[in-house]
């Protein structure tokens, strides 16, 4: 089989017409000649760091959308899976991906549960990640979250670290505002990437002490703007990565549009494509092609390099994608899933302010009754970090409530793995105006997350989840949509099309019940998500991420 086009050679910084001869899914050569097409020939992109369950697809159906942007390997953190189901659910994603040509690269989580102030339904200590860096199939120790375990040299944070040195993989970071001599001792350690950085400044020091420095642009999260100024001159430094993207944005992009705003604005095209192709095979030493003789022919043709278009998409020389077909099918497998809370009632959500009740102690009653004062979570759009609020609380018949004239909504995590006490807070700038939405996709342990302007409508909402053992949910005053989520309560057993228009769907309805925010639900989901700062909620309770630490709701 032979390619003809434009050949990209990244390495040697040269663009040229040639034809490739491709031989038993191997480049037996390139060759420079004459030819009349007009497109480009260039390896493959790779998603430097995605959690593939975001995307609400199990891999074999997250690979036959990705090939249609040129993508043709991720480099994975199954955290979420494992939160749920442990080991079990890393085994599941390593299988249900070798059922394709798509090169998934899986990593070990390395933090199962996520801290000790919430509750998983998994654990994955040292001894399982010492099983889990002996396997081929498991290529890297994801994102040290713990970064506080490291820094004050947490004993079996440090066991997980050396068992990733053993055997010679390497350790992804996740240390978000982390600066100056905690950073350094955090790097020291042997931790070598970062996807967290949400300024330049930290970008910049990450870099400057040795780090890489992945630029993030997923569904809720977006560091694009903060970090594209750094690659110019850090590129070969940089990757590429989403983290985290839904189903409907998935369907319209991938790494190819970040390629595409960095060509938009003014960068070198081959300081983009080694960030977007080069720099995670070398780094992570994954069994992807360069286009260069020998290697595997895992490359992509492309209509121009402005928009980056792609027309097809080979992996180990098999043509995987072709001009709006994507060839990957089909995969059976089993649904595994981990939910066993029981239904709730109005009277769980309700929250009084002048009797002892779960959430406020007697002291926290009486400083209540004097300040009215409330810690409340403001939610920053694109963002994964929070700011900590001091508002006034509203009081309706001795409760706790929203208001939804200050765009103050009640905030819940329900313990999905056993029935236990609730946690309830409030947070800022959802929008809502009506009825509630819910998810059990809550990272990082996937309890139910809600966020309403009533108790009924949250308990509605929480019901509903509860009833289908996972998905996603919304209730206004008129109706009700769901998507269902069987796959351990975060993914679909269903195709990309069908998931992404139910929920672009869902997407609407919460954008038309008051939702200002770009991603609703992506944002939700992170609102428990305890390692990222400032104030977020755990099914145990309020949390500072800043101080690492409870926090009362109550301001004194």
């Amino acid at each position: 089989m032979t390619l003809k086009g434009n050949i990209i050679d990244i390495k040697n910084r040269n663009i040229f017409k040639g034809e490739i001869t491709i031989e038993n899914g191997k480049i037996k050569s390139i060759e420079e000649k004459d030819c009349e097409e007009n497109h480009y020939i260039l390896p493959g992109f790779v998603d430097a760091h995605i959690h593939i369950e975001s995307s609400m697809l199990v891999p074999s159906e997250f690979a036959k959308v990705a090939v249609k942007h040129g993508t043709v390997a991720t480099v994975s953190d199954p955290h979420e899976i494992a939160n749920v189901l442990g080991v079990k659910g890393v085994e599941f994603m390593i299988e249900n991906g070798k059922q394709t040509p798509f090169k998934f690269n899986f990593g070990a989580p390395s933090c199962v549960p996520a801290t000790s102030f919430e509750s998983a339904g998994a654990v994955i200590d040292s001894d399982a990640i010492k099983t889990l860096m002996a396997n081929p199939d498991v290529k890297y120790l994801a994102e040290m979250m713990n970064y506080p375990g490291v820094i004050y040299d947490d004993a079996e944070v440090l066991k997980k670290i050396e068992w990733a040195k053993h055997y010679n993989k390497p350790i992804d970071g996740h240390a978000p505002g982390l600066r100056g001599d905690d950073l350094t001792k955090y790097i020291s350690a042997g931790i070598s990437t970062d996807h967290e950085c949400f300024t330049y400044e930290e970008g910049l020091e990450k870099l400057q002490k040795g780090m890489k420095v992945i630029i993030r642009e997923g569904s809720a999260a977006k560091n694009f703007e903060a970090l594209i100024g750094l690659l110019d001159e850090h590129y070969q430094n940089m990757m590429f990565c989403s983290d985290d993207k839904h189903p409907d944005d998935l369907l319209i992009g991938h790494i190819n549009q970040l390629c595409a705003r960095a060509m938009a604005k003014g960068n070198d095209v081959f300081k983009v494509l080694q960030t977007a192709c080069v720099n995670p095979v070398k780094h992570y030493n994954l069994d992807v092609g360069l286009l260069q003789v020998g290697d595997t022919a895992d490359c992509i043709v492309v209509e121009d390099l402005k928009d980056f278009k792609t027309l097809q998409t080979y992996i180990n020389g098999e043509l995987v994608y072709d001009n709006g077909e994507s060839k990957i099918q089909h995969v059976n497998f089993e649904n595994l899933n981990n939910f066993n809370t029981s239904k709730k009632t109005v009277e769980d959500f309700k929250l009084p302010y002048d009797t002892d009740h779960r959430s406020l102690s007697e002291a926290e009653v009486k400083a209540f009754s004097n300040s009215q004062k409330i810690r409340v979570i403001e939610c920053l759009d694109g963002e994964l970090v929070t700011n900590q609020l001091i508002e006034n609380a509203t009081i309706v018949d001795g409760n706790l409530v929203s208001s939804t004239e200050n765009d103050i909504l009640k905030l819940t995590v329900v313990n999905r793995y056993q029935n236990d006490r609730l946690a309830i807070a409030f947070i800022k700038n959802f929008g809502l105006k009506e009825g509630a939405i819910a998810s059990s996709v809550g990272h990082d342990s996937h309890n139910i997350i809600a966020v309403g302007v009533s108790d009924e409508a949250i308990c509605k909402a929480v019901n509903l989840i509860i009833e289908n053992e996972g998905g996603i949910c919304a209730i206004s005053n008129t109706e009700q949509k769901m998507v269902a989520l069987p796959v351990a309560g975060i993914m679909s057993d269903k195709d990309a099309e069908t998931i992404g228009k139910q929920y672009s769907d869902l997407d609407k309805m919460a954008k038309n019940m008051g939702s200002k925010l770009h991603a609703p639900y992506m944002s939700l989901s992170f609102m428990a998500l305890l390692v990222i700062p400032a104030l977020k909620l755990s099914d145990k309770g309020l949390f500072d991420g800043g101080k690492f630490e409870f926090t009362d709701l109550v301001v004194n």
